[in-house]
């Protein structure tokens, strides 16, 4: 049995001892997180459908907007690591992910972390409710939380795509979603110390997009750049199917930004029309800027900006008004550009699919703007915003998410190794990797 799979079986094994700990009799009195589901069905209605948009997020929508940015030979493996994340990460979340983001970890809630009283589901029923989102059945709160909890680890995967071993890459989505991403998501949205310091985040700024894009430029870095970059011809190979992800996650992102107000009423309408607009405000800067520099406009430019754009709106969504979420668009578009291809141009690193320059950049201008534009006109929980705050919470989230993904791709460098060799990487990932190809 190879080391990686040995690793991941032991893993396995201490998950699966949790059910003892969850099942000790005073489980009941600790779930704390736990109220009588008082239903509101036009919100869990719209929830339940905000769910479905999520997921649709990631597969197919990633999926193929990664697929069609890479070149030929990768296309499989690159729609691979979005499936594999779905698969891992579903499987942990009800384990103990869930539990450990929005459980209570007992008498008192730990400011880093939450317990396992929840683990494998423990205790929720049909007739339970989450105290954040008390109208919702809390099967469907925790199907909705799961659906962040995917995409986040699969956004990763666009800066170490086309030469990573997929052994590597599950691995690395099994430690990170544990080690990472839970502890990050409990902080902030589950009970933790940045949610109680006042840092805003409406539907995943920092949760989601700085933590997956600081993880992208220390795997980038840590790989090194893919052989040929700088020199070789790495154009996307089917901007068709980018176009075709970039509009699923555009339709999907309605159920991220306007399902995060956890209801069918006013921010969320609100939260809808943001996205929208951020989106559209931020195509235009890109493009903008890509004119100017590169004396043409793309399609990949216009692309790349409606999804800065999205990046920008996602923890602002439903605390700003229009004018703020068009400022934040207008301002997103050409920072991500700057990070996408200056920075990346400048520092001489291989973000392969910019996941850094779109996903960590767009957070961090969003999630700062937050503190400026955030307004109690649009939600009460905006009175308090301020940019101090805001800069502290991405503070925090940039060193746990950089120093725990540095930590993490050590273990895959000396279990499973990080990447395929030289050769391998020249003739493809799909072949080398999984023994496929999109052209027979």
């Amino acid at each position: 049995m190879t080391r990686p799979f040995s690793l991941l079986l032991t893993l396995a094994a201490c998950l699966a001892a949790t059910p003892v700990l969850a099942a000790a009799p005073e489980t009941a009195a600790l779930l704390a997180h736990q109220a009588p589901l008082e239903l509101n069905e036009a919100s869990s209605a719209w929830i339940l459908t905000s769910t479905a948009l999520v997921l649709l997020m990631t597969l197919p929508g990633l999926a193929l907007f990664y697929g069609g940015m890479v070149r030929r030979k990768n296309v499989i493996a690159t729609i691979a690591h979005s499936t594999a994340a779905f698969a891992i990460v579903t499987v942990l979340w009800f384990a103990v992910g869930y539990s450990l983001s929005f459980g209570s970890s007992g008498p008192a809630t730990n400011d880093f972390i939450g317990g396992l009283q929840a683990a494998f589901l423990n205790g929720v029923t049909p007739s339970t409710a989450h105290s954040l989102a008390p109208g919702l059945p809390e099967f469907l709160w925790v199907a909705y939380q799961l659906t962040f909890a995917i995409i986040t680890p699969a956004l990763i995967a666009g800066a170490f795509a086309e030469r990573i071993k997929f052994s590597a890459s599950i691995l690395f989505f099994f430690l990170w979603h544990l080690l990472v991403y839970v502890p990050i998501c409990h902080q902030v949205w589950g009970g933790g110390w940045m949610g109680s310091l006042g840092v805003l985040d409406f539907a995943g700024g920092a949760v989601v997009h700085v933590n997956a894009g600081v993880a992208g430029l220390v795997a980038a870095l840590v790989l090194g750049p893919r052989h040929g970059f700088g020199r070789d011809n790495m154009a996307p190979h089917n901007l068709t199917l980018t176009a075709i992800g970039a509009g699923l996650l555009l339709v999907g992102w309605l159920g991220f930004n306007a399902g995060s107000a956890w209801a069918a009423d006013g921010i969320a309408a609100v939260a809808a029309f943001n996205t929208i607009l951020a989106a559209a405000a931020a195509a235009i800067g890109w493009t903008a800027v890509e004119w100017i520099d590169h004396k043409r406009p793309t399609l990949l430019g216009l692309l790349s900006g409606v999804v800065a754009g999205l990046v920008g709106i996602t923890p602002a969504a439903g605390l700003v008004d229009p004018k703020g979420a068009f400022l934040i668009g207008v301002i997103s578009g050409p920072a991500c550009y700057a990070g996408a291809v200056w920075l990346k141009r400048a520092l001489k690193y291989d973000d392969s699919l910019d996941a850094f320059g779109v996903h960590g950049v767009g957070g961090i201008v969003g999630a700062l703007l937050t503190g400026v534009f955030a307004t109690a006109a649009i939600n009460p929980a905006g009175e308090n915003a301020n940019l101090l705050n805001q800069a502290i919470g991405l503070l925090a989230v940039i060193v746990w998410s950089g120093v725990g993904t540095w930590l993490i791709l050590m273990v895959c460098k000396f279990t499973t190794g990080l990447r395929v060799e030289k050769e391998a990487e020249i003739e493809g990932l799909d072949y080398t990797q999984h023994g496929e190809t999109i052209h027979p």
